[in-house]
């Protein structure tokens, strides 16, 4: 009995292993070849925009949309102009239809019609809020199926801030 439980242990420590490794090859291969994707931030009051040592973000694009009658989880349909910066095209709960010069960008709807790419707090070090209290735009980079990673702030000259 006892070397049944070993390997129920050992095997799900194997399957959490996979799925974390799964994970960090996922997120790799966005860095590596996703499509960067600029997102203007919503203005934020400055009080409460720091909080420690990170910054909530609020996107100025799903602002820019319908979203009352959007599914709680679907794709928010964007097209980029010259400089990278997405334009909301419509939200939509399947993949498809997609037009020439698309883009995909995963989300979930909460309660409050707010829609949330996953990239809503950009966290850096203690003492550098300053430096980022000019960011214009997230920058984030989508794979093909619309999974994304943010990947800095960036300012007015779509020049990422370090």
């Amino acid at each position: 009995m006892k070397t049944y439980k070993n390997w129920i242990i050992a095997a799900n420590l194997i399957a959490i292993i996979a799925y974390f490794s799964f994970t960090i090859i996922q997120k790799e291969n966005i860095l590596k070849n996703g499509k960067l994707i600029l997102l203007e931030l919503s203005p934020i009051d400055p009080r409460s925009l720091m909080q420690g040592d990170y910054m909530q973000m609020r996107y100025s694009i799903a602002d820019s949309l319908d979203t009352q009658e959007a599914p709680l989880r679907g794709y928010l349909v964007v097209r980029l102009n010259e400089k990278n910066i997405a334009q909301g095209v419509r939200v939509q709960q399947h993949t498809t239809p997609l037009n020439n010069g698309e883009f995909l960008i995963n989300y979930t709807k909460s309660n409050r019609n707010n829609l949330n790419i996953g990239a809503e707090s950009f966290f850096f070090q203690e003492g550098h809020a300053q430096r980022y209290e000019q960011a214009k735009f997230g920058g984030i980079k989508v794979d093909n199926k619309g999974n994304s990673l943010l990947i800095g702030l960036y300012n007015n000259q779509q020049k990422i801030i370090k």
